[in-house]
């Protein structure tokens, strides 16, 4: 009865398929008057035939299809779809999708365009302070605001300085005794100068022998004051400060670069950029210093750029935004638009219209990507010159793709006759018979816990956990040597752990998920050192795990599902197979 019911769910479920089908992806004899339309016949004659639930499926003949047992159909017309990296739409599902492609191609020399963040700063060579060049009480200021402009030479301040008035009385001393002693009158001509007291005062003591009570303080540099420092009434010894100053008629623009994009920016770069008080303006420099001491916290490096600010439009401490446009790399470069490209991490994926055939179909591609220029990325590899990639409605036929069970960038593993097995490192010419025989016995261990989860038998699972991590002691390690025996190392204490796991739960789901872990290292460790005697077979369900899909070994070629048991229990598809080292693998 439990059977009839799912035979029963399968066939409503390829009804709702065959519908959903035959409105996006469906084509008609009228659609395709020419060739062989609804034939199934290839160019030569050939029929194809394929799953209605699972189209990834396609053999010369006809049967069951390996994953679900429906039986397969003819295509309506041999087209593109060949496999399932390939989705093949309907003109009216395309229109419905605003599906729009570009064709890429190499677009010259390409540059890198770098946003940046950051402030108008003063410049530092032009900043100064205004000093006190004598020690005494302030009497009056004539400069007394922040913010006012400056000129050189420009009367600051008086001061009472009892030290001045003892300086000058020295001069007019030294004066009487001339004849006697003339370096008395030097020295004392010195001393004034060096507390900046004007040339055309000095002589007017000496010709009237009268003394200045105050001394005024004349500006050394032009600018505006950043800050003033002192008041009325206040007591400044030699030498302290009175005015901050700043020249602002040429700043400094300040950005912070982050480190990764500092390879791509050097001295000289132009950089554009603009502040939210002036909408509409932009300013254009050049980059003259770049920090070489990264902020520890940050992780970015300070540039420099210098503009002229005559107009005095920008002030210090406005935020702004530039763009840089890092140096043009040398050679042509394939660029690939931002649009037409899906992230997923590590990978970055896009879809290809297939070229030359009846029926619109896309192709997923995984590309590797570089740099972000402007509205592209660089093509590393994955893209040829001349291709048409999808740069609207991506996102659509990526959904599509997945619901149709076929590659896309939520659903990698998809059935594929044929399909290469991982990489894994080769030592099979380095491990000895008697350690690839541990292994045939390791797997018999291996078929035990497999054959407990066909049968949904936890308790049994849990024995043969046990009973595989026993057999993993009784592999000798000795045996290899090198890298090999560092990679059997890796393997053994991965597989102990999730075998351990296996032996300790107390529910099926959690030791399916452990046996899945358990059977890649497994396959991997096979491939790696090969097999002495038996023939094994790697069996794939793509329906495990909400469709992530998951392989088994198993020792014969009949589909025994561990993953769901009698739930489905031929839902599967060999995969690929071991045969002992003196055949073909």
């Amino acid at each position: 009865m439990k059977n009839s019911k799912i035979i029963i769910a399968i066939i409503i479920a390829a009804a709702v398929g065959l519908g959903a089908g035959y409105l996006l992806f469906g084509r008609t004899a009228e659609q395709h008057a020419h060739g062989n339309a609804g034939t199934g016949e290839g160019p030569a004659g050939e029929v194809i035939y394929t799953c209605s639930m699972h189209p990834q499926i396609r053999q010369d003949e006809p049967g069951l299809c390996p994953i679900c047992e429906m039986e397969l159909v003819p295509l309506a017309e041999h087209s593109a779809s060949s496999g399932p990296l390939t989705l093949e739409m309907t003109l009216e599902a395309i229109r419905l999708a605003n599906i729009q492609t570009t064709t890429i191609g190499e677009k010259g020399r390409a540059a890198r365009t770098i946003t940046l963040n950051g402030k108008i700063s003063a410049d530092e060579r032009r900043v100064a302070s205004q000093v006190a060049h004598v020690p005494g009480r302030i009497e009056k200021l004539f400069a007394t605001f922040t913010g006012e402009r400056i000129q050189p030479g420009q009367r600051l301040a008086e001061i009472y300085s009892p030290e001045l008035v003892t300086a000058q009385q020295e001069l007019l001393e030294a004066l009487r005794f001339q004849d006697v002693n003339p370096r008395l009158v030097d020295a004392a001509r010195e001393k004034l100068r060096r507390w900046k007291v004007p040339p055309q005062m000095i002589e007017e003591i000496e010709k009237t022998g009268q003394v200045k009570e105050n001394a005024t303080v004349y500006a050394d540099a032009g600018g505006v004051i950043r800050k003033r420092m002192v008041s009325v009434g206040d007591y400044v010894k030699e030498g302290e400060a009175l005015f901050a100053l700043a020249d602002l008629d040429r700043l400094w623009v300040l950005f912070d670069a982050y480190e990764e994009d500092l390879a791509h920016i050097k001295t000289g770069d132009i950089i554009e950029f603009s502040t939210p008080v002036l909408p509409g303006r932009q300013f254009t420099t050049r980059i003259t210093y770049i920090d070489p001491v990264i902020d520890p916290a940050s992780r970015t490096a300070a540039l420099r750029a210098e503009i002229s600010n005559t107009a005095g439009l920008l002030k210090p401490e406005m935020f702004v935004r530039g763009v840089v446009k890092a140096a043009e790399r040398k050679g042509q470069q394939l660029l690939v638009p931002r649009s037409a490209v899906l992230w997923t991490g590590p990978r970055s994926v896009v879809y290809v219209k297939v070229p030359n055939t009846n029926v619109p179909a896309f192709e997923y591609r995984e590309v590797a990507l570089g740099d972000a220029l402007g509205d592209n990325y660089l093509v590393r590899e994955g893209l040829a010159p001349g291709e048409e990639v999808v740069t609207n409605g991506t996102f659509a036929i990526d959904a599509a793709a997945q619901l149709n069970n076929q590659a896309s960038m939520m659903n990698r593993q998809v059935v594929v006759k044929g399909l290469a097995p991982p990489p894994a490192p080769d030592f099979r010419a380095e491990a000895p018979a008697a350690f690839r025989q541990q292994l045939e016995n390791l797997s018999i261990e291996y078929l035990k816990l497999k054959d407990a989860l066909v049968a949904s038998d936890t308790p049994a699972a849990a024995r043969a956990g046990e009973g595989f991590m026993k057999g993993l002691g009784q592999v000798n390690m000795e045996l290899l040597q090198g890298q090999a025996h560092h990679f059997w190392m890796d393997q053994l204490n991965a597989m102990r752990t999730h075998a351990g796991k296996i032996s300790q739960a107390d529910n099926i789901g959690e030791q399916r998920k452990q046996f899945d872990f358990l059977s890649g290292l497994l396959i991997e460790t096979i491939r790696a050192f090969g097999m002495e005697g038996a023939q094994l077979y790697v069996q794939h369900c793509p329906m495990a795990f909400d469709d992530r899909g998951a392989d088994w070994i198993s020792d014969e070629r009949q589909i025994l599902n561990p993953y769901f048991g009698d739930k489905m229990l031929k839902c599967g598809v060999v995969k690929d197979s071991f045969f002992a080292l003196n055949k073909e693998m």
